[in-house]
């Protein structure tokens, strides 16, 4: 059967978010015994009870995404779905379907009834990487959701209550681009609960060996 792009995505989403409940998820850890990774792991530790939205700073390549799982695995949404998404990668023409879902003809290649991201992750985290790519009308979009705690399918008038954990990334310095009036500050304040940074490996030189060993 021919199925869409979209519809694809959301399928081998929903598989990793069943994976992810039953397996825990990715294995992998973040490595450092240098001071400013003990900090991170230190705020890490005082998230553990917490619900807290988490806006996670770092550049390509510094386990943004690492962190996120290993933030998942620790919090009381543990076993929930963990949905990630990366708006980096998404065409803006896709954005609303892939976040928020589409009912049944809803447009062209809209066969059936399609859940987004945001209703996947409902009861668990949603992970939003690279947020600092999204245009301005994008982010009212998305700042809209999780204002009101809802969400409608494109061609439904319906609201869908949501309830998810949200975590986001990004390589991008969010406040320079506030003050630039590329980002809107409402929503940075709104995913910027506890900000997390993870320095990169040549501002830690002491993990190297560490790395190496590993």
């Amino acid at each position: 059967l021919r199925r869409s792009r979209t519809e694809i995505n959301l399928l081998k989403e929903q598989v990793e978010v069943l994976s992810n409940a039953t397996a825990g998820g990715s294995e992998k850890v973040i490595i450092g015994d240098s001071l400013v990774m003990q900090q991170v792991f230190s705020t890490m530790e005082k998230l553990r009870d917490t619900d807290a939205n988490i806006l996670i700073l770092g550049e390509n390549g510094t386990g943004k995404d690492v962190i996120a799982r290993l933030l998942y695995r620790n919090s009381p949404r543990y076993g929930k779905p963990f949905v990630t998404i990366d708006l980096g990668s998404i065409p803006e023409q896709l954005f609303e379907s892939e976040l928020f879902g589409y009912e049944k003809g809803a447009f062209s290649d809209a066969r059936k009834a399609i859940a987004g991201r945001m209703e996947v992750a409902t009861g668990g985290t949603l992970f939003l990487d690279e947020i600092g790519n999204l245009s301005l009308g994008l982010q009212a979009k998305l700042l809209v959701a999780l204002q009101n705690r809802e969400i409608m399918r494109l061609g439904s008038n319906k609201k869908i209550p949501i309830n998810i954990r949200l975590i986001a990334a990004t390589n991008r310095n969010l406040q320079e681009m506030v003050r630039q009036s590329q980002f809107r500050e409402d929503l940075f304040y709104r995913i910027n609960t506890i900000q997390i940074e993870i320095p990169p490996l040549r501002h830690r030189k002491e993990d190297i060996a560490l790395f190496a060993n590993h």
